[in-house]
């Protein structure tokens, strides 16, 4: 017998089962501190198969920045999408169950982001590192192999309850 918790991850279907506007803060941790932002995140339907409307908020009121951005499906069955920015950007975005992955690099910053859907929130995460700052260790002998780690300079985390 399956417990609830599997029967539930067997009938939710991404992204469909999580299209919905979610609203909460971002805590932004890095050597200044911690700051908070309003945040959301929008993920709709459109009229076209494989197309929806991808939109972050940060901020309100005058602050408010929306960004509208498009996902589109690749390959489903093999979770991988992208989400063009609609300005030339596109990134590659990997979905395995409820959570979404993307690793990408702007101007010398590595940027993973996490985003985890559960049926009434989600857990928005962003690691931010400089490449200029990497530190290579290992590969003193053909046994060991060089390992280059980059340490994190900013987290960005949100939870964001569903509307």
């Amino acid at each position: 017998m399956l417990s609830s918790e599997a029967q539930e991850k067997n009938i939710l279907k991404f992204p469909e089962s999580y299209f919905g506007k979610y609203i909460g803060t971002l805590k932004m941790n890095s050597k200044k501190g911690t700051q908070e932002y309003a945040m959301e995140f929008h993920l709709l339907p459109t009229d076209s198969v494989g197309k929806y409307r991808y939109t972050l908020v940060y901020g309100e009121g005058e602050q408010r920045q929306e960004r509208l951005y498009t996902l589109y499906t690749q390959d489903a069955e093999n979770g991988e999408y992208v989400v063009d920015e609609n300005n030339g950007i596109v990134l590659d975005d990997k979905v395995i169950d409820n959570r979404m992955y993307a690793l990408f690099e702007v101007q010398g910053t590595l940027l993973t982001t996490f985003i985890t859907f559960e049926t009434d929130h989600l857990l928005f995460e962003i690691a931010v590192a400089k490449r200029e700052d990497k530190n290579i260790s290992g590969g003193q002998d053909r046994d060991t192999p060089q390992v280059i780690s980059y340490p994190i300079t900013t987290v960005q985390r949100a939870v964001l309850i569903k509307q």
